[in-house]
Formats: C-alpha cells, structure tokens, sequence
C-alpha cells in the first residue's frame, strides 16, 4: 500500500459516508462536480480504491462488518462483476442486479467516466479544454501517430487522457469542472445526489 492509499484510508475512519471509487481520476471528477455545483462534501470521504478488484477489502473495512459506514461507489461497466461480487460477500444482498446496485449506492459509468465525461462535453469541447491546460500540441502530435490515425475522434481523446502519468486525473477534474451543471453524467449526477 503506498502512502496516499494509506492517507484515503485514514480519511475515510472518521467520514460519516464513504464512496469507494476505482482510482484518483473518479475522485478528482466527483470533488470538481460537487464544486461546480457549490455543493459541499462534508462528512464524506472519496476512497480510490486502486481499481475494482480491491473492492471486497474496502467494504470489509467499511462495511457492515466493518465499521459500518454509509457507503457509495463509483465503477466501471467493465467492472460490475467485481463489484456485485465485493457487495454480496459484504453481506449487502444476493444476487444483486445493476438497478439493485444502483439503490444500494453503486453508480456504473458506461463504458468508464472518461468516455462518460468525453460525450457529456462534446470532443469540441473537450479539445478546449486540452488546448486550455496547454496540451493541444501533444494531443495533435499523438494523433498523428499510426495506431491513433484509424480511431475515431472520442477513441482518440479516450486514448490520449491516458497516456501519460498523472494526465488521466488531471483531465478527470478540468473535464469534470468544464462541465454544464446540467449535463453531469447521469452517474456522477445519482452519486452526488445519494451522499
């Protein structure tokens, strides 16, 4: 365990709720919309988990078994079955559907946030705010490259915003925060309202 995930852990012990999130970037997207909103997250602790497979370790420390702390989360589509699987031995229910998880406080991003966040922006947009953060020359000369050439434009944005450490939060927060209020994606937008 590296120091910051030992420093969300601790952050979270005290929270009246926590949020379970796969990595930073969730985190950074859900605090720049909450800010965006004036909306204040007192009280609750966002946890990146260092991905979803992790995810049965946070609940038996946060859990009913735990200490018992209101939770949420945020996941990938592609990570549902870590998920479902995490809170059924958690003793949160069986068999759990996605709208089961949903009511229990599990919001699924399709296919993950960054594409959620890329067609809640628009690519338009989205080249904005790379040229904003002083980036467009980097993402114009990945684009180029062969492998990126074929891919549509959202694929080639998707691509970009991980390609270098660090980027992928960085973005989650400048896209998260560039976002219309009423154009939050439907997941984050039931997260924020559940916590």
């Amino acid at each position: 365990m590296d120091l910051r995930t030992a420093l969300d852990l601790v952050a979270g012990l005290d929270a009246a709720t926590v949020v379970l999130v796969e990595g930073a970037s969730d985190r950074c997207a859900l605090q720049a919309v909450a800010e965006r909103r004036g909306r204040s997250l007192d009280g609750v602790a966002i946890v990146p988990m260092g991905g979803a497979t992790n995810v049965g370790h946070f609940l038996e420390l946060f859990g009913p078994r735990g200490l018992d702390r209101r939770l949420a989360g945020l996941y990938d589509a592609a990570e549902e079955g870590y998920i479902r699987r995490g809170l059924e031995r958690a003793g949160l229910g069986a068999d759990l559907s996605r709208d089961r998880m949903a009511d229990l406080g599990f919001q699924v991003c399709v296919a993950d946030l960054e594409e959620e966040l890329i067609r809640a922006l628009g690519t338009g947009e989205v080249e904005r705010v790379v040229e904003e953060a002083g980036d467009l020359r980097s993402l114009r000369l990945f684009q180029r490259q062969p492998a990126q050439q074929a891919r549509p434009l959202p694929r080639q944005l998707h691509r970009f915003l991980g390609t270098r450490s660090g980027r992928k939060s960085h973005y989650a927060g400048l896209l998260a925060g560039a976002l219309d209020p009423d154009r939050v994606p439907p997941a984050l937008d039931r997260l924020l309202a559940l916590v």
